[in-house]
């Protein structure tokens, strides 16, 4: 009970784009059970109110607005609403989303707008609104979420991958301002990996089969723990999943390699074996009705688990603990080294 308690003691305000369902439902209920008040913002009124019930289960206000996050303006409205309903902002989290699965040569230029007015300029749009309030106050922590596909671009998701790559060149920039200014505002960003949310059946498609994650699969509450984490933790990045960290490094070193690896598996690798529906609703332009959740369809192949990120999230105690295992074994050793030199003397 003591635990319970603990663990739903106020923590503040924080505001969560993308809100309605998948990543965004999962950080939602993450950031409730850590004793926050939440501001849900998305498109869709379904999930929005689902993720409103959720949080209040746990304890926690919640208040939502319906908003595009392509809509600056839309989205200054939604934090003085927010504001007005639970107080100040202390924690905003820059998730809302959008993609395309389809090859360069068949994607339209009003797609390629749409989703990079979603992906990267919802994340400006949400990060100024943000800073607005923070600044003033010189407090608040912001979190921009991203992907390894914001280092390493894959096939079939070329507007996507172009939106994150923006992102990382926008949050590079914030960081060294505010670094500059000596400001007291936190900024992060996380790396994802693959993850088993709605999106897969949710975005625009053009492939054959029904789009899957590519690679090892990662349920949306092991991302939503670190990026709960990151809000409190200020660290440059936060890279959730092994395969994050070696897509990253790997292009890094071998990009060309990356290049043939992708190519010759990444097309299969990012479809199922079910064909799809040329003509089933896709949540591009508008949201598609119903509360799905924060799961996708992929739960049978997904892990709730991800050492790396515990690692990555524990590093200080783990750099500790190897520090006093090896003042152990050494001292093992130099007591083994004079004990026989005395036998030898």
């Amino acid at each position: 009970m003591a635990e319970e308690n603990k663990q739903h003691a106020y923590k503040g305000v924080a505001v969560i784009t993308g809100a309605s369902a998948g990543l965004g439902r999962a950080c939602a209920r993450e950031f409730a059970k850590k004793g926050y008040d939440i501001g849900l913002l998305a498109r869709g009124k379904d999930g929005l109110e689902g993720a409103k019930r959720e949080v209040e289960e746990l304890g926690r206000k919640a208040v939502y607005v319906q908003v595009d996050v392509a809509d600056a303006e839309a989205i200054e409205q939604a934090a003085v609403t927010i504001e007005q309903a639970l107080g100040e902002i202390d924690v905003w989290v820059n998730n809302a989303m959008n993609s395309v699965f389809s090859p360069v040569k068949e994607m339209k230029p009003d797609e390629y707008k749409r989703v990079t007015e979603v992906t990267y300029l919802g994340q400006v749009y949400g990060t100024l609104s943000a800073l607005k309030r923070m600044l003033p106050k010189d407090k608040g922590s912001i979190v921009l979420v991203g992907s390894a596909l914001a280092y390493r671009g894959i096939p079939l998701q070329s507007a996507y991958c172009g939106a994150k790559h923006a992102i990382q060149g926008f949050y590079d920039s914030l960081r060294t301002e505010l670094m500059h200014d000596k400001s007291n505002v936190k900024v992060t960003m996380v790396q994802l990996p693959a993850m088993n949310t709605t999106q897969f059946g949710f975005v625009k498609t053009r492939l054959p089969n029904k789009p899957r994650p590519m690679g090892k699969i990662y349920q949306p509450e092991v991302a939503a723990e670190v990026i709960a984490y990151a809000a409190e933790h200020e660290r440059r990045e936060y890279r959730v999943g092994y395969p994050t960290l070696q897509a990253i490094i790997g292009n890094k070193i071998a990009p060309w390699f990356a290049d043939y690896v992708l190519a010759k598996t990444g097309f299969e690798g990012q479809q199922t074996d079910k064909p799809e529906d040329p003509n089933r609703k896709n949540n591009l332009w508008e949201p598609i009705p119903g509360d799905h959740g924060a799961h996708g369809t992929f739960d049978d192949e997904a892990t709730y688990s991800s050492p790396q990120s515990w690692v990555s999230m524990h590093r200080e105690q783990v750099l500790a603990g190897a520090l006093a295992i090896g003042g152990l074994l050494l001292g093992s050793m130099l007591a083994s080294k004079r004990k026989q030199n005395g036998q030898e003397d």
